[in-house]
C-alpha cells in the first residue's frame, strides 16, 4: 500500500482540484482530507457519512460558581488575561495552561478535555474517504491531520486499498509537517508567479528535510510561462521531475461550480493534461 500526499506552498494553487481530479482516476483507493483548518474536497466528493466521531484535544478551564468565592486570584495568576473582569473564562485568549484551577484557593476551577472539532468515515463515488473539521479558532490541526491519517490507514488495510490518497494543508506549518509523516511521494502543485515558485520552494525543503521524495506539477502554466520557464529551471538545478504541466482552461470552475472533478466535467484541455500526469504516477508508484 502506497501513500502519495498533494501539497502547495500556499493557496489557491489548485491542489484540491488536481487532487479531485486524481480521485476520479485512482482505483482502490482512501481518500483523505488532511487540510483540516479549511476542509474543501468534500465539495467535489459529495460524501455520505458513515461515522462521525469527536476530536478532543487540550484542556479548558470551567468555573464552578457555586464553590467560587470572587476572590480574583484566578484573574491575578492569568498571564494571558483569559479571566474576565466578571470573572468568567475567555476561551479564545486561554491557553488551557491550568494555572488558575491550580492557584484557586477554593479548588473552583477544573480542567475538562476540550472538543477541539470532528472527524469522519464517509464513502463516496470514487470509495472511502476520511476528512475532519476543525472548530472556529481551536489548536492542534497537526495532531488532528494524525489522527485522520491513522484512521485511513485502518480503513486501506480493512478494505484491502493500494493506495492512500491525501489532499494536504497549503503553506509549512504543523498539519503540513503532519501529513508528510510516513508518505511514499509528494506532489507539489504550484502556479506560475513569483509568490508561488517561493512558496513551493520552501514546502519542497521541508519535504528534503523528512527525507520524502517530491515532485513538481505547474498548474496553468500557460498564463506566465516566464515564471514557468523559472520553475522548471528551478526543478532541474535541483533535482526535482517535473510531472507535467496543466493549461488554464474556464472548464476547471464550471466544474467545480457543479461539484464534480475535472475528469468528470470531460470539457477542456485540463483533463488530458492531468489524465498524462497520473499514468505517471501510477507507473512510478506502482499502484
Amino acid at each position: 500500500m502506497k501513500e502519495l500526499l498533494v501539497i502547495s506552498g500556499k493557496g489557491g494553487t489548485g491542489k484540491t482540484v488536481v487532487t479531485g481530479a486524481f480521485a476520479s482516476l485512482a482505483e482502490n483507493t482512501v481518500i483523505v482530507d488532511c487540510d483540516v483548518d479549511a476542509a474543501d474536497l468534500h465539495l467535489l466528493l459529495s460524501p455520505t457519512v458513515k461515522e462521525a466521531h469527536l476530536f478532543k484535544s487540550g484542556l479548558q478551564p470551567v468555573i464552578d460558581e457555586e464553590r467560587c468565592t470572587r476572590c480574583g486570584t484566578c484573574r491575578t495568576v492569568c498571564r494571558f488575561d483569559a479571566v474576565t473582569p466578571k470573572l468568567s473564562i475567555s476561551h479564545i485568549d486561554c491557553e488551557g495552561c491550568g494555572f488558575c484551577a491550580n492557584a484557586c484557593p477554593e479548588q473552583a476551577i477544573e480542567m475538562i478535555e476540550n472538543v477541539s472539532g470532528e472527524w469522519y468515515i464517509s464513502e463516496t463515488r470514487y470509495g472511502p474517504f476520511v476528512h475532519a473539521k476543525l472548530g472556529i479558532a481551536e489548536e492542534n490541526s497537526g495532531k488532528l491531520v494524525t489522527l485522520v491519517k491513522q484512521q485511513a490507514r485502518s480503513v486501506a488495510e480493512e478494505s484491502g486499498s493500494d493506495l492512500i490518497l491525501i489532499d494536504g494543508s497549503p503553506g509549512i506549518g504543523c498539519p503540513v509537517i503532519a501529513s508528510l509523516a510516513g508518505v511514499d511521494c509528494a506532489v507539489v502543485v504550484t502556479e506560475p508567479t513569483i509568490s508561488g515558485l517561493h512558496d513551493a520552494g520552501r514546502v519542497i525543503e521541508v519535504a528534503k528535510h523528512f527525507d520524502v521524495p517530491v515532485k513538481v506539477v505547474v498548474n496553468k502554466f500557460d498564463l506566465n510561462e516566464e515564471m514557468t520557464q523559472k520553475t522548471e529551471e528551478y526543478c532541474r538545478n535541483n533535482g526535482i521531475a517535473v510531472l507535467g504541466k496543466i493549461p488554464f482552461c474556464e472548464s476547471v470552475v464550471r466544474a467545480t461550480v457543479e461539484g464534480k472533478t475535472v475528469v468528470e466535467y470531460d470539457h477542456g484541455e485540463a483533463k488530458p493534461a492531468i489524465v498524462k500526469i497520473w499514468k505517471t504516477l501510477e507507473e512510478e508508484l506502482g499502484v
